[in-house]
């Protein structure tokens, strides 16, 4: 319930942030506005805004407008380009080393502006750089990975060649080094209009600084339970050995992702564990066969999940989180005894849920419930479950 409630609070409470900008329709009249920035991944077809801040949510799209932005963000432009689409996928990859292409109307993102722009677009697994030069059209940097058999790949770097059109500050050596990515040809970019003279803006730089990598220290308090259970022909027999509470010690690495304002993130957060409970239960109770049994639990281990997480946003320093994650469990010197019969653990994976709140990106806290592993995976004849909820503080440290 309480994890449900959680989630139910993050939908319900999440602020949708509109970032000042401006856009232009097609008339060529600026407005200024707000924009929500979604800091898009896959280069957007169509944008939310308002007038104020206090105003209606509005839509506009790529036929309306031919140019929007933020004051402190992402800028992006419509063009009508001729592109190659050929993926870099092994099983989507081109056979031909020409490029196929198309004529589309796309939203290009820039990344310098200038005498010359650089510009992007990105859709799945398709990423590819325009340029223009002295306000000229736009065109593809062409760079196409093609298939020649099972053990060959090949390239066709016309980019190279196409960049040669840049000759102001730029060896022909530099060019023969640079590679089809973001950082290198910014950077040429840029160093081709600071010395063409003019002003030159590097959007790549202009963005918001994203903390793309978190360790953070995770202790925190666990009630775990277990009950095995061993079925023969003649006998089924189970045990309960209740609910224990114990201390929990972990250390989180979370990588963000570098899309949708920061709120998708993976994690691996390797923790210490333990349960050790002792009981004595009667077997046979009321019978000529009745006796005492003395069993008990020590298990150990450590636990690593590995996870992805999602936050929504309450203002610029509280944020609510939920994640899901599987877990890989690896235990150590761990056993449980059945009066003279001792069974080895050997554990089992599961999935795990989990919902939090974190202050100013460093306090945190989260509570988080795991499905039921087994215990005893080697044994036939025995099963288990060992389920555990967490209650975890959380501090970053960078």
């Amino acid at each position: 319930m309480l994890l449900t409630g959680l989630i139910s609070a993050a939908l319900f409470n999440a602020q949708i942030k509109f970032e000042k900008g401006y856009l232009i329709h097609n008339s060529g009249e600026k407005t200024e506005v707000f924009i929500k920035n979604l800091d898009w991944k896959n280069n957007p077809t169509e944008f939310e805004y308002k007038t104020d801040e206090s105003g209606a949510i509005q839509k506009e799209n790529i036929k309306n407008v031919q140019e929007f932005g933020m004051d402190h963000g992402d800028k992006y432009i419509r063009k009508t380009v001729m592109i190659d689409k050929s993926s870099d996928e092994l099983r989507q990859m081109s056979e031909t080393r020409d490029p196929e292409f198309v004529e589309e109307t796309l939203f290009l993102k820039y990344l310098v502006e200038g005498k010359a722009d650089l510009l992007y677009y990105e859709n799945s697994d398709i990423r590819k750089f325009f340029f223009s030069k002295d306000d000229s059209d736009v065109k593809q940097l062409l760079y196409k990975p093609y298939y020649i058999n099972e053990s060959q790949i090949s390239y066709n770097e016309e980019y190279k060649n196409q960049l040669t059109a840049l000759t102001c500050g730029i060896e022909k050596k530099e060019l023969q080094r640079v590679r089809y990515q973001q950082n290198d040809l910014s950077k040429l970019f840029m160093n081709y209009n600071n010395c063409s003279g003019g002003q030159s803006t590097d959007h790549t730089q202009s963005a918001e600084k994203k903390d793309l990598f978190n360790l953070t220290i995770r202790p925190g308090i666990s009630s775990s339970s277990l009950k095995t259970v061993y079925s023969s022909y003649s006998a089924t027999d189970e045990t309960k050995f209740g609910n224990k509470t114990t201390f929990r010690a972990g250390v989180e690495f979370e990588f963000v992702l570098p899309f949708n304002k920061n709120k998708w993130s993976l994690f691996v957060e390797p923790t210490y564990n333990y349960y050790q409970s002792e009981i004595e239960t009667t077997m046979y109770p009321g019978t000529y066969f009745e006796q005492k049994s003395k069993r008990s639990v020590d298990y150990k281990s450590i636990e690593v999940p590995f996870g992805i997480r999602h936050y929504f946003f309450l203002n610029d320093q509280s944020k609510i989180f939920v994640n899901a994650a599987y877990l890989v469990d690896f235990g150590f010197k761990s056993n449980i005894k059945y009066d003279y019969l001792d069974l080895e653990v050997n554990s089992g994976n599961n999935l795990i849920l989990g919902a939090g709140y974190k202050y100013n990106d460093r306090f945190g806290v989260e509570f988080r419930i795991g499905t039921p592993r087994t215990l005893l995976r080697n044994y036939m004849v025995w099963d288990s479950d060992y389920t555990t909820m967490s209650l975890i503080f959380g501090y970053t440290l960078f």
